[in-house]
């Protein structure tokens, strides 16, 4: 079994890069969506997540409070207890900013004295960060122009510290750049797959693997692991990309990239095979990636945050792979997310992976019924 593997495997690989302008298309467009994409890319905020941890529970803080809950860019805003909840909202990104307000805030304000709250940021999304950042900086200007008129002073009442965490600078291209990692990967690895039965379909040959010695799991193991290859393979050009021509720090596991990344890929794959043993022709096939990969895009959270969108669509985005590995290789690029929360956003690629394959497998031998 093992010689006819690596008899098949080879074939899918000289199939895909005997063409020059095959081997281009796999090349040169790839690198070229990463660098106009990690410059075009723009996002928008609204409906946010807040966290609000208040250690002064006085006037002027409840007041400030209320305005962050009557504003209409936050969607939730959440009561925290201890510094210590802070780390756990924002691992999980549950959260895009925490405000922290001391305990002296409203005294200090009542003694007329200059009082000072600390936002911190998820600097990840860094565009987002710095656009909730003017949001909360224009709530606290309101405050402090209503209690300069009210007190009959010239200067603001209290100032507004912020502090980004992961990306202390909130360089946007700290987000894009990895982001693009999944989202480029998503598109090189859907379409190889999908064109690769039907491409034998329309050149002739799928009848001649049918009668070959190959099982059909076989046959679909020969279709997955060339196209696993290319993914890893670019995979490891967007990282030293990343890296070295961008500058972008990675901070954590090299190895659970990879690994995160293989199985993301494979869900991948298995939606692309899925795709080919439904289409008949390379251009439904490409039509039928096409389809899939750009809501794909769309509801993973890398052009809109996924806290933007209505309840049902960020329930449909959790059956979508691309959201789980943009948390996970965001995470691992700036803040060197620990083996459990990549974990926990892992083990849904895992499913993902295996209910896409075993679709893909069922439509194949059903077809070959």
């Amino acid at each position: 079994m093992g010689a006819r593997l690596s008899a098949l495997i080879i074939k899918e690989l000289l199939a895909i890069l005997r063409d020059p302008r095959g081997r281009v298309v796999l090349i040169v467009p790839p690198i070229l969506q990463l660098v106009v994409f990690a410059f075009a890319a723009t996002l928008e905020v609204k409906d946010v997540a807040l966290a609000v941890l208040d250690h002064d529970r006085g006037h002027w803080a409840s007041e400030l409070v209320g305005r962050f809950e009557g504003s209409p860019t936050f969607g939730e805003i959440r009561h925290i207890g201890s510094v210590g909840e802070i780390r756990g909202l924002m691992d999980n990104q549950e959260v895009i900013a925490v405000a922290q307000i001391p305990q002296d805030f409203s005294a200090d304000i009542a003694a007329r004295r200059a009082a000072s709250l600390q936002l911190i940021l998820d600097g990840r999304r860094s565009n987002a960060a710095q656009i909730v950042q003017g949001y909360v900086a224009g709530i606290v200007q309101g405050l402090n122009a209503d209690i300069a008129a009210a007190q009959g002073r010239p200067g603001p009442p209290s100032t507004l510290i912020g502090r980004s965490w992961f990306n202390p600078n909130l360089d946007y291209q700290w987000f894009t750049v990895p982001s693009l990692i999944g989202t480029i990967g998503l598109l090189l690895g859907i379409s190889v797959t999908a064109l690769s039965i039907a491409r034998e379909k329309e050149l002739g040959t799928f009848e001649q693997l049918l009668v070959s010695p190959l099982r059909p799991a076989e046959i679909l193991f020969g279709k997955t692991v060339p196209s696993l290859l290319i993914g890893l393979f670019h995979g490891t050009i967007f990282l030293l990309i990343a890296i070295h021509a961008f500058g972008i720090p990675y901070t954590g596991s090299i190895w659970l990239l990879y690994g995160s990344l293989a199985v993301y890929l494979v869900s991948v794959i298995g939606i692309g095979l899925f795709i080919s043993t439904l289409a008949q022709t390379q251009q439904q096939a490409f039509l039928g990636a096409f389809v899939f990969a750009a809501p794909a895009i769309l509801l993973s959270g890398f052009a809109t945050p996924v806290e933007n969108m209505p309840d049902w669509l960020q329930d449909l985005t959790l059956i979508n792979p691309l959201r789980h590995f943009l948390v996970i290789v965001n995470g691992l690029f700036t803040k060197d997310m620990p083996l459990a929360t990549v974990a926990a956003n892992a083990w849904p690629l895992t499913v993902i992976a295996l209910v896409t394959m075993t679709l893909a497998s069922w439509l194949f031998r059903r077809r070959l019924g």
